[in-house]
């Protein structure tokens, strides 16, 4: 299945509802990472939907979302497990999980289990003038930094966001060039200093492998 980031970004992905008796319901900021995960594997028994990126710049309608799609595909699965981590929620999502007897996997926000939840926990108390960004985000950054931050129209606010980070940490899914190439343009443009981590999936993978 070829992705649009585009469609991602604004629409989500559609359920293939012919597929597996396993509905992984996601962000869709994780559609490229959870469909290689399950192509690589080859995990049949799952399928996936996503509802479109672009929510994270609203996050007070997440769970609302998240629970009219549990209710129109829960009929076709055995079981629904959501790949969001709370996403700015304020435990919104998880009561939501909770209340209906969904799963749906651990962390603050996918920063943190990329690199790993219990890593993650571990630097994040020295690490807090960091701004990270991840495969996807490299990909959208105008879309979903520069643009809805009115830098484009207002370069003169970055100071006003930025001014207390210091690095920008690329977390990398994969290893890509273009992709490092362009991060390192992002930290360029904010000012900040740049570190790429290679984290792969982290705790996406262990994750999605224990329902294999």
């Amino acid at each position: 299945m070829q992705i649009d980031d585009q469609t991602l970004t604004e629409a989500g992905l559609p359920v293939d509802v012919t597929r597996g008796s396993i509905l992984l319901l996601a962000c869709g900021a994780l559609a490229r990472e959870i469909l290689a995960l399950i192509q690589l594997n080859d995990w049949q028994h799952m399928s996936l939907a996503c509802l479109p990126a672009i929510l994270h710049n609203h996050p007070e309608r997440i769970a609302p979302a998240v629970e009219d799609a549990i209710a129109q595909h829960r009929g076709a699965f055995d079981e629904i497990f959501v790949v969001y981590a709370d996403c700015g929620t304020g435990g919104q999502l998880k009561a939501v999980c909770d209340r209906l007897g969904v799963g749906m996997i651990e962390g603050p926000h996918c920063y943190s289990f990329f690199e790993g939840n219990q890593r993650f926990g571990q630097i994040s108390e020295s690490e807090f003038t960091a701004f990270y960004l991840t495969d996807f985000l490299v990909r959208q950054f105008d879309a979903f930094v520069w643009k809805p931050l009115g830098l484009d129209r207002h370069p003169d606010l970055r100071d006003m966001y930025f001014g207390h980070y210091e690095t920008l940490v690329y977390q990398a899914q994969t290893d890509d060039p273009a992709l490092e190439a362009k991060a390192r343009a992002c930290a360029a443009r904010l000012g900040l200093a740049f570190e790429r981590r290679f984290t792969g999936y982290g705790d996406l993978q262990t994750t999605l492998a224990a329902k294999a």
